[in-house]
């Protein structure tokens, strides 16, 4: 393409590429981008740290945690959870001296009231020496009180008549602790810990992280990665793939490394991240919400 079609102002047409481009400069519209590889975790990382777990633990849907940063997870919001409960405690002695505050302030005032209707109620004794049954004697007469005015303050500004921001109610909290991805109910029970099968036994941990291939099913010794569906069976915690499941363990129902009888809840299939050319269970394409230009 000559220079003066790269640099070509005229045309008729908006193209697509000038609107990417001139969407990515002014920053306004919704730009999206796909996600690589490099984006992605891989099958054997932990889902908080991302890092390749040393003492990996699967939760019963499937997701994988290096056991040290689950269990401070747990504790963490257990604390959490012991704060709010203690707020929430505090909260409701307040309402609830606030309550008996206004109960007796309420009695206080009937009974103000009442006395002060009896204040202004006038006696007339019956004199039995008068010839009309309707004169009064003179006596001692009784004058209701003055009202007492209530004082008004000179000044908006004084202490007490400032406006008095209100604390928000804090609700009743919840005592579960929920997984911080698949948002189910999370207990240190539920956890199952993970074997993985590495590609060599002779190979130490760090030498294995530096590998690409570095896990491989347990019966058939097929390489795992985030390409393969895998599983992990729980009386053995042996990661397997779901091909071996199928074809092999399915049918008799039997753990291959222990030899114990399975249930359909004893085989966990691992939540994976994807390849960058396909997810599992994970959305490739980020989106960047920013506002629109409108006429």
């Amino acid at each position: 393409m000559t220079r003066h079609g790269k640099n070509c102002t005229a045309g008729a047409v908006y193209t697509y590429y000038e609107k990417k481009k001139d969407t990515a400069v002014s920053g306004y519209g919704t730009q999206s981008l796909r996600l690589s590889k490099d984006a992605i975790k891989d099958f054997d990382c932990c889902c908080l740290s991302l890092q390749p777990c040393k003492n990996p633990v699967v939760t019963p849907e499937g997701y994988l945690y290096e056991k040290e940063a689950i269990l401070e997870y747990i504790l963490h919001k257990k604390n959490e959870i012991i704060k709010q409960v203690k707020a929430y405690e505090k909260q409701k002695n307040v309402k609830k001296t606030e309550k008996a505050e206004l109960a007796k302030a309420a009695k206080e005032s009937k009974v103000a009231a009442f006395l002060e209707k009896e204040s202004t109620i006038v006696s007339k004794p019956l004199n039995p020496f008068s010839n009309k049954a309707g004169e009064q004697q003179p006596g001692p007469s009784k004058e209701p009180p003055a009202a007492v005015k209530p004082r008004s303050l000179p000044s908006f500004w004084v202490p007490s008549l400032t406006p008095e921001a209100k604390a928000a109610d804090i609700k009743k909290p919840d005592k579960t602790v929920y997984c911080p991805m698949s948002g189910k109910p999370l207990r240190m029970k539920d956890l199952i810990a993970v074997r993985f099968t590495p590609v060599d036994e002779k190979l130490e941990r760090i030498q294995l992280i530096t590998k690409q291939e570095r896990y491989v099913c347990a019966v058939t010794r097929d390489v795992l990665g985030n390409s393969l569906p895998c599983a992990v069976l729980r009386p053995s915690g042996a990661v397997v793939t779901m091909d071996c499941v199928e074809r092999l363990i399915k049918p008799d129902m039997l753990d291959p490394i222990t030899e114990q009888r399975l249930t359909e809840k004893d085989i966990i299939q691992l939540q994976r991240g994807g390849t960058g050319f396909a997810g599992s269970g994970v959305k490739l394409e980020a989106k960047e919400s920013r506002p629109v230009m409108q006429a």
